[in-house]
């Protein structure tokens, strides 16, 4: 039955004559001189992505769920599909939900993430359909130092793998014959895999692979050798776990792309930006920052791995950030709390070439996970990120290309309020928050009252670096101040300040800024726009 099932998918993919008349470029992931950019279409494409509740995967929700996109400005929606959706008995493969996933995002005119919820969802099974975990004896879960069963289905056993490739596979050769157009453009492989509170399965199969030598392609990649615990110390039994869930993970990405090769990603549960994770407390086998390495050398199917962001404190999200834009890993937010004090970091993001950011629980249906993330989803909530996305929804093709061909930078406030700098050739920008639009706050002849954001996790923007006297601005509760650089020419000078934006590639200018809208840095509060800001040196 199973094989006959997958051979009929097969042959719908390969003889849909006048579907694949109609398909396009199938999305993937261009690097080039460091930066990333996520080609759909033939071009850089800026993913403003929400993602729905995790039972929001049928079509009851959906009603609830495009008007929230469309209030925030996103054009990319992230919406699981569960295997215990698609196989609900084995071997008999249902898609009734993709197809009504595809039609409807047709209509709203937004693509799609798809976000497979197989053998980890937060590293639980509950995903998994009922044959596969009613059967412990065939789809075996871990094992504890004491010989119990853990609740996490074991990356050790090729039953529970094939089982799921299977039915990843089935997935794509659907998507294969009824997407030509690519409405979906990334899949995301499981979902916060590992296990909590166990770092490793301690069966004696496993137990017996992990006395052995790390795997050629590791050591290589990390320059590590002997045993896992002579290579990995206290964090051997989580090295080894990851390196067997990545490699897990990493099949069925290949298996996947075999029939229509999307770019495709895993996600990670964090536990702490500066700190080595307790291999007990974290999500083990998860691609934290400390083992994206191993991620890399075990599973190459998979593009890129990205932090689910749920801690607020501004230091701990920039690192973040900073430790998965790699050269080898494009960044990518697909979960950030959808508290409004998260909202500020679409800047960071995107700014720092991100090409694709979500805030998590983006629907109606009266869900919200507090105090993880917001509480109900009201007007502040849906605000504060619309406000983020509104100056990129008219033009995001523009800024995906030009942050893969220029540099950019990424500000949000910091907890402590202080201004930041950026040094950009000959040129410094200063971001200064709390500022009213005209005055300074430390001015000593101009006594106006603090702002009324001035205490409130808000403010940022983006830069882009358009050649070495121009550069491309927006934010909102931000101002900048152009200067020369610390040793550069005393003669540099803002030449002109030009509002404006794009058609296609051509830049349009609106208006000019000048006088007041000058005077005092270029502000922007609640309105935000985009600026070409152009500096000069006088004779």
């Amino acid at each position: 039955m199973i094989g006959k099932t997958l051979a009929a998918l097969a042959l719908l993919a390969t003889t849909s004559g006048a579907i694949a008349q109609g398909s396009t470029a199938i999305p993937s992931i261009a690097t080039r001189d460091g930066r990333h950019a996520l080609i759909v279409d033939g071009a850089p494409f800026l993913m403003l992505g929400a993602q729905a509740n995790n039972s929001s995967n049928y079509p009851w929700a959906l009603p609830m769920v495009w008007p929230v996109l469309d209030r925030i400005h996103a054009n990319t929606l992230e919406m699981p599909v569960a295997w215990q959706q698609v196989e609900p008995v084995e071997g008999r493969f249902d898609f009734a939900w993709v197809q009504t996933l595809l039609t409807q995002a047709r209509a709203h005119d937004k693509r799609l993430v798809l976000l497979w919820f197989g053998t980890w969802k937060n590293t639980n099974a509950n995903y998994a359909p009922d044959w596969v975990r009613m059967d412990n004896r065939r789809f075996p879960r871990m094992k504890t130092p004491e010989g119990k069963d853990h609740y996490v289905l074991s990356p050790m056993h090729r039953s529970t793998l094939e089982a799921d490739k299977r039915a990843f596979v089935a997935l794509m050769t659907y998507l294969k014959a009824h997407d030509p157009q690519n409405t979906v453009i990334m899949v995301q492989v499981e979902n916060e895999t590992g296990s909590y509170g166990n770092p490793r399965d301690y069966s004696a199969d496993a137990t017996r692979l992990f006395a052995g030598q790390l795997p050629a392609i590791l050591a290589r990649k990390t320059g590590k050798s002997g045993s896992w615990s002579q290579a990995f110390g206290a964090q051997a039994d989580r090295a080894f776990n990851t390196w067997h869930v990545a490699s897990y993970v990493g099949e069925i990405a290949a298996a996947g792309k075999a029939i229509k090769p999307v770019p495709m990603y895993a996600n990670a549960s964090l536990s702490g930006a500066f700190n080595v994770p307790d291999p007990k407390g974290v999500a083990s086998g998860g691609p934290q920052p400390d083992v994206i390495d191993i991620w890399k050398a075990a599973a190459p199917a998979i593009d890129l791995v990205a932090p689910d962001i749920y801690e607020a404190k501004s230091s701990e999200v920039i690192e973040y950030l900073r430790r998965y834009a790699r050269a080898d890993n494009a960044l990518m937010v697909p979960e950030i709390g959808n508290a409004a004090k998260f909202a500020r970091y679409a800047h960071a993001a995107i700014g720092k070439g991100a090409i694709g950011f979500a805030p998590f629980g983006m629907d109606d249906t009266g869900y919200y996970n507090f105090p993880l993330g917001g509480g109900p989803l009201d007007a502040e909530i849906v605000e504060a990120f619309a406000s983020k996305y509104a100056p990129f929804a008219g033009m995001q093709r523009a800024w995906a290309r030009i942050a893969f061909e220029h540099p950019t930078w990424g500000l949000a406030k910091p907890d402590d309020g202080a201004s930041q700098t950026v040094t950009a050739g000959d040129w410094t920008i200063v971001a200064s928050y709390g500022q009213w639009q005209f005055g300074s706050k430390d001015s000593a002849w101009l006594k106006a009252p603090p702002t009324p954001w001035n205490d409130q996790p808000v403010g940022g923007g983006v830069i882009a670096q358009l050649s070495a006297d121009e550069f491309l601005v927006t934010g909102d509760h931000v101002r900048f101040d152009f200067a020369a650089a610390k040793g550069g020419s005393p003669n540099g000078m803002v030449l002109r300040v030009e509002q404006g934006h794009y058609d296609g590639e051509r830049w349009i200018v609106d208006r000019l800024w000048n006088g007041d809208q000058t005077d005092y840095g270029l502000n922007f509060i609640d309105k935000p726009v985009w600026l070409k800001v152009v500096m000069a040196r006088y004779r």
